[in-house]
């Protein structure tokens, strides 16, 4: 039965699932609450890393305190969608499944008028109001602005208030208020998370896919794109493969471009390539040509605005 009620994410990164009974048993400090991704992460080696992709397990991650919309309940679970993540699945937003201890009803979630915290720091720790560490937050995760001191922001979140550093964040008058970035600096935002092991379905510091990748250092510069990389290519500026631009986003499809889309990276510049590749392997910055990367080549997307545009 459908219920359509609002929810906010209660734990660092809730996974989203493909299906209620998708979590393995290694998965077990991915589903919990209190979650412990690093220990979750250090588990999974090559093989039931690879099956959260090739056993279509995972779809995406939703960080601390952002907004879900419960459908239905089934056990300990809940059907969900997220509407920050546009995706061609569901109109209303990214679907999914998160286990219902991860989840809490608020309804009294932030305000019109409410500034937001948005992490900048690769993760930022968030304390009690007696300044004791409760958790460890992704980057870009956003959260309501109570009171701002030169030290420590006082943060609206979804157990209560908490404090996070004031250097670890920035603060803005809304998320609309974003400064928007140029692809330069889509650039320099994701140059921070080299060598961070890829994560199928990963949408936080903790681990990125590659559409992933693109839609976080996107977002960090004030542009909400698709969550996945068929969508990212249906959407933005189309750019000539000979006019690229730092930032601009490239996509990959199966038999030398002609086939399906399977892959999203941000153009470098000079002819290289940074992306967050597959299972096994780190965000890099790779030379396009010579690879297999240089022959899937098929499109390009343009989201960031010149100065001026």
């Amino acid at each position: 039965m459908a219920i359509q009620q609002r929810w906010l994410v209660s734990v660092p990164v809730a996974t989203l699932w493909t299906a209620f009974d998708s979590s393995r048993d290694i998965d077990r400090e991915a589903v919990s609450n209190p979650v412990d991704l690093d220990s979750w992460l250090e588990k999974l080696t090559y093989e039931p890393r690879l099956e959260l992709c090739d056993g279509n397990l995972v779809q995406s991650q939703v960080l601390y305190g952002q907004e879900v919309i419960v459908l239905e309940e089934k056990g300990d679970w809940a059907r969900v969608i997220v509407p920050d993540q546009s995706s061609s699945k569901d109109e209303r937003g990214y679907p999914g499944w998160i286990p219902k201890a991860q989840l809490v009803q608020k309804k009294d979630w932030g305000h019109d008028d409410s500034k937001v915290a948005v992490v900048q720091k690769k993760k930022a720790e968030l304390y009690s109001e007696g300044q004791k560490r409760e958790l460890i937050l992704s980057y870009q995760t956003v959260l309501p602005v109570i009171k701002v001191d030169s030290e420590w922001i006082t943060v609206q979140t979804p157990s209560g208030e908490s404090l996070l550093k004031a250097e670890d964040v920035s603060v803005y008058e809304s998320m609309d208020s974003v400064p928007k970035g140029n692809g330069k600096d889509i650039v320099a935002a994701g140059e921070q998370f080299l060598n961070l092991p890829y994560l199928w379905g990963g949408m936080s510091s903790f681990g990125y896919d590659c559409s992933g990748f693109s839609y976080s250092m996107c977002k960090a510069n004030g542009y909400i794109i698709p969550r996945d990389a068929h969508d990212q290519a249906e959407a933005g500026k189309p750019v000539e493969l000979g006019a690229l631009k730092p930032g601009d986003l490239l996509f990959f499809a199966y038999e030398e471009g002609k086939g399906k889309l399977h892959h999203v990276g941000i153009y470098y510049g000079k002819g290289k390539l940074l992306h967050s590749p597959n299972t096994g392997k780190t965000i890099e910055i790779i030379d396009l040509k010579g690879t297999i990367y240089e022959k899937e080549l098929c499109a390009a997307r343009r989201y960031w605005q010149e100065m001026g545009e």
